[in-house]
């Protein structure tokens, strides 16, 4: 892979300055990457739709190509374009995000990579990830910036060590608190949930308001 020469941009920690976020939706519309915060960990960023993007970040990953990217959307009529999104979903979509849950579903256009059946999505409760997503106007990857099977990485130092010969952009947030990964739920089969990963959102929580969905 060709070395690129990172641009490393500060942004204000209560209100990001909309000219930088801009720019690094610039940057992702040519097929760059960039690496932005979330309300877990710093993550990869590129457009979702663009698979030769989605090819950079399985390399500078070293990302088995068997495993999905999940995406962030700006709310539903976005995720509505790329998967199926059924009244039990969106119940679910419209209780707990934006925040710390994510649902895989069956996906119904080319997004994120073109052999999987399925997508994990959510929308984020992150000022300068939803802006982000808002402004692309398209899904967004989301996948943790660190080698795989490597840790999350939440320091803005050893963002900047591992990744600045790999992304175009890094908007350095400082460092992030340590949380715990989203709550991701599995909903390919219709009329059915599986709580895969139980995070800050319970799976008592899911499984009562899925219940009440229509």
């Amino acid at each position: 892979m060709v070395k690129v020469k990172v641009n490393i941009i500060s942004v204000a920690l209560v209100k990001p300055d909309m000219k930088i976020l801009k720019e690094a939706v610039d940057v992702m519309d040519k097929g760059g990457l960039i690496i932005y915060p979330t309300e877990t960990c710093y993550g990869i960023g590129a457009d979702a739709t663009n698979m030769k993007s989605i090819e950079k970040i399985y390399e500078i990953k070293g990302r088995n190509p068997s495993k999905p990217i999940p995406i962030l959307v700006s709310n539903l009529e976005m995720i509505k374009k790329y998967g199926l999104i059924t009244k039990k979903i969106e119940g679910l979509v419209k209780k707990f995000m934006p925040g710390p849950l994510s649902i895989i579903t069956r996906k119904i256009r080319p997004v994120s990579d073109p052999n999987q059946k399925g997508i994990s999505f959510r929308i984020s409760s992150h000022p300068v990830a939803l802006e982000l997503v808002k402004l692309l106007k398209k899904p967004l990857t989301t996948t943790s910036a660190n080698i795989s099977g490597q840790p999350s990485i939440y320091e803005i130092r050893k963002v900047i060590e591992t990744f600045q010969d790999k992304v175009d952009m890094i908007i350095d947030f400082g460092n992030l608190p340590r949380t715990e990964p989203s709550t991701c739920v599995d909903m390919t089969r219709e009329g059915n949930v599986k709580v895969i990963r139980e995070g800050p959102i319970l799976s008592e929580s899911i499984m009562k308001e899925f219940m009440k969905a229509d």
